[in-house]
């Protein structure tokens, strides 16, 4: 029974702790508050819950716990400085929502990731912030996606958090006049999200909605409140075309199957679908963006299941376009990868040559990609270096396994 309430009490947590931040914060207009008013709750429902059992509605249980925590601190505040008109108010909203057993209360995770794309917050904050207030995704997943260290990324956070709640930045979707500069910022939020999820960082057994999941879930809610923009359309269409090859990438011991060596049967059809319509609907409007693009090579590996062939060139057309655009690594190392594909490795080598090292230095997919290429040109020496770098640099024990069996290759060809 023990064991049993402090899963129920952990799974509420990871389900529900970025929908509960939001609407805390939304209402406290305190982010740092509400995330330690919900931490509380979350180690009060770990202690009692083994003792009381467990709640018919566990987020219902944690919102109340939470609220009372946020009061208690609001209380003391009143006190210090005599704010009388924010207790009441806090007061007043709190009362709203006291039964435990009303479940309804509204999402405001959408609110909160344009909060967190703020212009008056430093730039670099934007993502890390949303992945870690919104999505619940902890400082040190967050520090090694961004390449800096755990502590720099902590201290990165609570400074925004801070600028947030002493500059009053208000819990809305913005105006259209203001909106392209914070659209962006939050487009590539949920897409890191999403990416996070795809490479299995949240991979526990057993979790109902993964971070993809999650992403995917904002996506649509973001193109349901802004349905006139393009790039939201190409986002989710971009998320919905990988998401639905998730079934092959292992294959039935789970070992890790490349894209073009997957069994298309095992494909999504009707999310395929889906990601055709979306990205349609977003060419229509003549805006063609990263995230349409993005998508549309997306379609190309997706139309294999009709054609039965990959179209390299038009990849490879797209991927230029791509760089030209947002000339990340990730997409100058996959414009690489195609080139090789198209042209030969020289030419696909002589594009990953000209990426700055410190882009590089730790990206795993570019040694994994100059391994392939090198392998390509016969330059086996240099190739076995590359794998083990890539090797070296993998956080997934299938693609270790993938990449270590092709070093093997290459050191024993005979094989």
């Amino acid at each position: 029974m023990a064991s049993d309430a402090r899963r129920a009490a952990e799974q509420a947590a990871r389900q529900s702790y970025g929908k509960l931040v939001a609407f805390l914060a939304a209402r406290f207009r305190d982010v740092p508050a509400a995330e330690d008013a919900l931490s509380d709750a979350i180690a009060a429902a770990l202690s009692t819950w083994p003792e009381r059992g467990i709640p018919d509605n566990p987020e219902a249980w944690l919102l109340v716990a939470a609220k009372r925590n946020l009061l208690r601190g609001v209380r003391h505040e009143n006190v210090k400085a005599g704010a009388r008109d924010r207790i009441m108010m806090a007061f007043e909203e709190a009362e709203e929502r006291m039964n435990a057993d009303n479940s309804t209360f509204p999402d405001e995770r959408l609110k909160l990731l344009f909060v967190c794309a703020h212009p008056a917050l430093d730039r670099s904050a934007h993502t890390p912030l949303m992945l870690q207030s919104v999505l619940a995704v902890d400082a040190a997943t967050i520090a090694k996606a961004f390449l800096v260290s755990p502590q720099a990324m902590s201290q990165r956070l609570v400074r925004a958090k801070i600028k947030i709640r002493d500059a009053h930045i208000p819990f809305i979707v913005p105006e259209r006049s203001v909106l392209p500069d914070r659209l962006e910022s939050v487009l590539s939020a949920i897409y890191a999200a999403y990416g996070l999820g795809w490479d299995g960082v949240d991979g526990e057994i057993g979790k109902q909605r993964s971070l993809a999941d999650e992403a995917i879930w904002l996506g649509r809610t973001l193109l349901a409140t802004l349905p006139q923009e393009p790039e939201a359309a190409g986002l989710l269409s971009l998320m919905l075309y990988s998401q639905s090859r998730r079934g092959a990438r292992r294959d039935a011991t789970g070992r890790y199957v490349p894209l073009d060596q997957q069994d298309m049967a095992l494909w999504d059809a009707e999310m395929i679908l889906e990601a055709d319509n979306l990205l349609r609907k977003a060419g229509a409007f003549g805006r063609f963006g990263p995230f349409q693009c993005q998508a549309a090579i997306q379609s190309v590996h997706a139309d294999r299941r009709r054609s039965g062939a990959t179209d390299w060139a038009a990849l490879a057309k797209l991927y230029e376009a791509l760089v030209i655009m947002t000339p990340t690594a990730g997409a100058r190392v996959s414009h690489a990868a195609v080139t090789g594909k198209v042209e030969g490795p020289a030419a696909g080598l002589a594009l990953l040559d000209r990426i700055a090292e410190r882009d590089i230095v730790n990206y795993q997919p570019y040694w994994a990609v100059r391994a392939h290429l090198l392998t390509e040109a016969g330059d086996t020496e240099s190739a076995s270096h590359a794998y083990r770098t890539a090797i070296g640099l993998s956080d997934s024990e299938a693609v270790r396994q993938f990449l270590q069996a092709r070093l093997d290759k290459i050191a024993s060809p005979e094989q």
